[in-house]
């Protein structure tokens, strides 16, 4: 029976557990470039023994470098903001931020649809734009390998583009891309398949979605395991189950592993590996997650941001053996393992 500390094998990636650290917006980015910020705030996760470490979608090869140097696998979640985009950022208020702010002259959706009144009014995608769509996250995958990262995690879910296409509550097209089933999830698929051709076969791919849209009439989890399904034939290896966020109006029943089913129900029913995620915060809980078949991963992002060194608590909590950084070993129980990282620095001048 697997457990929170054992490892998880995808295609060629070795997790040396089975604890991520979910892709978590920053806001800090500076011309689309990760900077220092980036670096120490997924770094420290690092050194605190997650096996798996989401930037977001940006790439800079000093960030992988170190989490590399800490024994973890990179990745890089992909992602297109769709009439979710040029709003303010969390702390300085909500809606549409003006160009004199940063926002932009313009942003695209399925339909002509604004998210909330205060957002910005999309342009309706047309086919050409759409084909964009899918040859961009293909580019981005490319220069992800190019990078250095070991898992690529295309965003589907929250209410951003793809996840406009997939909900009848953004999507009101009447071409091959709205309407049914099979209309809604083409852009889906059509991303899946153009990062596959050109991700390396032996990196793992992920597929965020959000699992229901908690809304009558709109994505469910019954559309959610038929698309899983066809993600894993088209080279998906992992879906990471999410719920939420396309329509102001969805009430969400949060609580302690309020996702987690989700995760069960596409694992079991569409044969494919889960990630769950959403207030998992206790080390039993999570390793209840994976003992009793849930998920094959637990993503965590707010606690991560109360503990940066989650792990390595939790390995304690639950008597297993957790390398510590050598730098730590000084305040680690007695007979801890030690790690001794790469030295990022020598590394790179023998690049």
């Amino acid at each position: 029976m697997a457990h929170l500390f054992d490892t998880l094998e995808l295609r060629g990636a070795r997790l040396k557990n089975r604890i991520g650290v979910s892709p978590m917006c920053q806001y800090s980015c500076t011309d689309g470039l990760a900077n220092e910020w980036h670096l120490v705030h997924l770094g420290s996760r690092a050194v605190g023994g997650a096996a798996l470490v989401f930037t977001e979608a940006a790439a800079v090869a000093p960030v992988v470098r170190f989490i590399h140097a800490q024994g973890s696998l990179a990745g890089i979640q992909l992602a297109h903001a769709g009439r979710k985009g040029s709003t303010k950022r969390p702390w300085q208020g909500q809606g549409k931020a003006a160009e004199t702010e940063g926002g932009w002259s313009r942003v695209v959706a399925p339909s002509a649809v604004a998210f909330r009144e205060d957002y910005p009014a999309p342009r309706e995608l047309d086919e050409a734009g759409i084909a964009a769509v899918a040859r961009a996250f293909a580019g981005a995958a490319a220069r992800a390998a190019q990078a250095g990262f070991d898992v690529v995690e295309i965003h589907a879910a929250h209410g951003y583009l793809i996840h406009e296409f997939l909900s009848p509550h953004a999507n009101q097209r009447n071409d091959r891309y709205g309407g049914s089933f099979e209309n809604r999830t083409r852009l889906a698929r059509e991303a899946v398949e153009a990062v596959r051709r050109v991700w390396p076969e032996r990196h793992p791919l992920f597929l965020r979605i959000s699992s229901t849209d908690w809304l009558p009439n709109g994505w469910d989890i019954e559309q959610s395991v038929e698309l899983a399904r066809q993600a894993r034939l088209l080279g998906v290896d992992l879906v990471d189950c999410s719920a939420g966020g396309i329509d102001p109006r969805e009430t969400i029943p949060a609580g302690p592993g309020y996702q987690t089913a989700f995760a069960e129900q596409i694992r079991r029913e569409a044969g494919i590996a889960t990630a769950a995620l959403g207030m998992i915060t206790e080390p039993a809980q999570g390793d209840h997650v994976i003992r009793s078949g849930q998920a094959d991963l637990v993503l965590m992002a707010r606690e991560f941001l109360r503990d940066p060194y989650w792990p390595l608590r939790a390995a304690r909590e639950l008597g297993h053996a957790a390398s510590w950084p050598a730098q730590y070993l000084r305040a680690a129980p007695a007979g801890a393992p030690m790690r001794v990282p790469a030295d990022p620095i020598r590394a790179e001048r023998k690049e």
